[in-house]
């Protein structure tokens, strides 16, 4: 769409505009990530949050052949949180990884870096490739968001090992009181990655279920086990094992830079570039680990009218360490970028760009008007060349 675009409302702290999900602004302008962060910072009794750690963890220390169970992607959080839990309570973690088919280069060597020098055991799954292209082109062309795989398999299936071995403590990362006002620091509660989370955050409103019946197709099918990673465990036999899974975010408080540098001098953990974002403002690495990440935060611009840069400014913002002022600079400067891995995505699921853009005209959040004609180019991630390709085909 060309012409004049309508401006935005933003928050007059972060920036973050109106169509930002769940975001509401009080008298002042100010929106309610921000008064959340500010509660976080001013309110929250986290020596108290400790103490309940403290006992959560020896409620559970010794009771099965792991202490817990820790999903791990290889990012900055999931990176911290194991490191964390190890150093401060002497822990044995059974560490869980679900490769959703994206782990980058810089990643991959983080992560055997890390499990060497911590000496942990890590259990790996890797879907089936052939199902997850499927499921990337359904999720897309009903909710334009691909992700449906990840969002589902990475939180499902190291519940589903927690089961298969007895272990009944699971910890995450980041809370979502961090990101989204679904759960909220100004609250002061608890959260808990459990079936009620999981139905409201990470499904889109389709189950595997419901899943397997549009993909299976009498000339292609897909057998209903390929499902079942993707499916929340039995709410039953999770709660006949006491299970208790939760985001270490609950319990102390989450600060994405110091967290990097901790773990940047203990571990030799390295950030990497994202794909669309400046590295000045991403030095603690944020979503580095998945080469389809630049197409994801390409959906968000067109349909929302922000993108990576002005999330993680805002971060910047709540934590003291940018002012509202350079974070609109910023964003101006950089955020929504057309990135190159938007060549690659087509080629999995086998759309055109010209098919891609009319999907996400469809689901463009009001007042936002993308201007799909008019938007430059992303640098080119150094590793680009390294992605997998379909039959190996390179960049025509």
């Amino acid at each position: 769409m060309s012409g004049p675009q309508p401006l935005l409302r933003r928050c007059k702290k972060c920036g973050l505009p109106e169509t930002y999900e769940t975001i509401e602004y009080d008298a002042e302008g100010v929106c309610n990530i921000c008064r959340g962060s500010e509660h976080k910072q001013q309110a929250i009794d986290w020596v108290e949050r400790k103490i309940l750690l403290d006992k959560l963890i020896e409620k559970y220390r010794g009771k099965a052949d792991y202490d817990c169970i820790v999903p791990f992607s290889g990012g900055k959080d999931s990176t911290f949180q194991l490191y964390y839990l190890m150093k401060e309570y002497n822990l044995k973690p059974l560490v869980v990884r679900f490769n959703h088919g994206f782990m980058r280069q810089v990643v991959e060597e983080n992560n055997q870096r890390t499990f060497k020098k911590l000496g942990v055991d890590v259990l790996e799954f890797t879907p089936n490739w052939r199902v997850v292209k499927k499921l990337m082109l359904e999720s897309f062309v009903r909710k334009t968001d691909f992700c449906w795989h990840c969002h589902t398999g990475i939180y499902s299936y190291p519940l589903r090992v927690a089961l298969m071995y007895k272990v009944p403590l699971v910890f995450w990362g980041e809370p979502q009181s961090e990101i989204t006002a679904y759960y909220d620091y100004l609250n002061d509660e608890i959260e808990y990655e459990d079936d009620k989370k999981f139905n409201m955050l990470r499904t889109l409103g389709i189950t595997a279920e419901d899943m397997h019946g549009m993909i299976d197709r009498p000339d292609d099918p897909v057998d209903r086990r390929d499902l079942i990673p993707y499916t929340f465990p039995d709410v039953k036999e999770l709660k006949a094992l006491r299970y208790c899974s939760v985001p270490l975010g609950s319990f102390i408080p989450w600060d994405y830079t110091k967290n990097t540098e901790l773990i940047k001098r203990e571990l030799g953990w390295q950030a990497d570039e994202l794909e669309g974002v400046p590295r000045g403002i991403n030095e603690h690495g944020e979503k580095i680990e998945c080469f389809m990440q630049g197409v994801r935060d390409y959906i968000k611009y067109l349909k929302r009218g922000y993108s990576r840069v002005a999330q993680i400014d805002a971060f910047h913002v709540r934590a003291g360490r940018m002012s509202p002022a350079e974070a609109v600079k910023m964003n101006a400067e950089f955020d929504g970028r057309k990135p190159h891995s938007l060549e690659v995505f087509l080629e999995y699921v086998g759309l055109t760009e010209e098919e891609f853009n009319k999907i996400v005209a469809q689901m463009v959040i009001p007042p936002h008007q993308p201007d799909f004609a008019n938007i430059p180019m992303a640098n080119k991630a150094w590793d680009f060349d390294q992605w997998y390709r379909e039959d190996n085909r390179k960049k025509s």
